[in-house]
């Protein structure tokens, strides 16, 4: 692959995935406006979107990788496709997490054979303590989002909104290290470059969006939020995705706790979709009028990226508390 990776490779990773990454189920959201429609990758296996590039980047290692294993960092979605995918095909698979993510992300990554390592108080100290391990057991590093393979995994989501909705004019992304927005925009961007590509975040701890406002990566300290996938910095040296995202998204906005917290109800209600925070954020900019869309806009697509939110915190929200 490419060090930079194409639509080419997005194509390669569409093939290489199929079977294991389900495809999206793209469903009409009249009640949010005319010409939206939502991308649902709550129906996934490990009930996100990250099963598509840890797909992809297991099945490009070679025999001789698969048998020394494999070395993660995540919040809780990506270990957890890792986990799933290394499990499928023989591979022993590591996880590392910071001490922010919740416990019942930390349970479902054991359910699926993952081993759990404890990485600090942050994203980049769990990915220093990944890298140490990868290093000295000989293990293969996926990294969450700053990978070619990866990259391109994610990708095959927006050659999938194409072939349902051809007229795509907006797609809304949430925005975390910029893998899933970095893959669907040079999806979607190849068909057609007119196509906007927006990136949803978080206003607490959004490392790529204020990243992008002055040019270059920066690290911030991770707060509490419902949106606690999208959490962590871009990585110690990041070689990818911002660079991709600064070409390719047209914009990137934040949305609020209740913004947030507004878009799990409106997503349970309207369509009893259980959404967690960070796979809730694009639907919260059209919401809460962050992004604007219909009209001129022409047809606009909303990813809704995950569904692994704890029980607790999901009736909590439905209740009308955002905290």
């Amino acid at each position: 692959m490419s060090v930079r990776p194409t639509v080419r490779d997005v194509w390669q990773a569409r093939r290489r995935v199929r079977g294991v990454a389900r495809p999206t189920v793209v469903r009409r959201a009249p009640e949010v406006g005319t010409g939206v429609w939502i991308a649902d990758e709550t129906g996934q296996p490990t009930g996100s979107f990250k099963i598509r590039g840890a797909a992809n980047a297991l099945l490009s290692l070679s025999e001789g990788q698969r048998e020394r294993g494999v070395v993660a960092v995540s919040t809780g979605n990506h270990g957890r496709a890792v986990a799933y995918v290394a499990r499928e095909l023989g591979v022993k698979a590591t996880v590392y997490v910071s001490n922010r993510v919740p416990q019942d992300k930390l349970e479902a990554l054991r359910r699926v054979g993952a081993d759990v390592g404890a990485g600090g108080d942050s994203q980049d100290l769990a990915e220093d303590a990944a890298r140490e391990q990868a290093a000295r057991d000989g293990a293969t590093l996926v990294p969450p989002f700053d990978h070619p393979a990866v990259i391109a995994g994610q990708g095959t989501l927006g050659l999938e909104i194409i072939e349902e909705l051809p007229d795509v004019r907006t797609a809304l992304v949430p925005l975390s290290g910029g893998g899933l927005i970095a893959g669907v925009a040079l999806a979607l961007k190849s068909v057609d470059p007119a196509i906007r590509v927006i990136g949803v975040s978080m206003e607490m701890g959004a490392v790529m969006h204020a990243s992008l406002r002055v040019g270059r990566v920066v690290e911030m300290p991770e707060s509490d939020t419902l949106a606690d996938s999208l959490q962590g910095g871009l990585g110690r040296d990041n070689a990818h995705t911002f660079d991709l995202v600064r070409d390719l998204v047209d914009e990137a906005v934040l949305v609020s706790e209740d913004a947030i917290a507004d878009a799990m109800r409106h997503a349970y209600r309207h369509h009893r979709l259980v959404l967690e925070g960070g796979g809730a954020a694009a639907l919260a900019a059209l919401l809460s009028g962050a992004a604007a869309v219909g009209g001129e806009a022409g047809p606009t697509v909303v990813i809704a990226s995950g569904a692994n939110v704890a029980a607790d915190t999901f009736a909590r929200v439905l209740g009308g508390a955002s905290s």
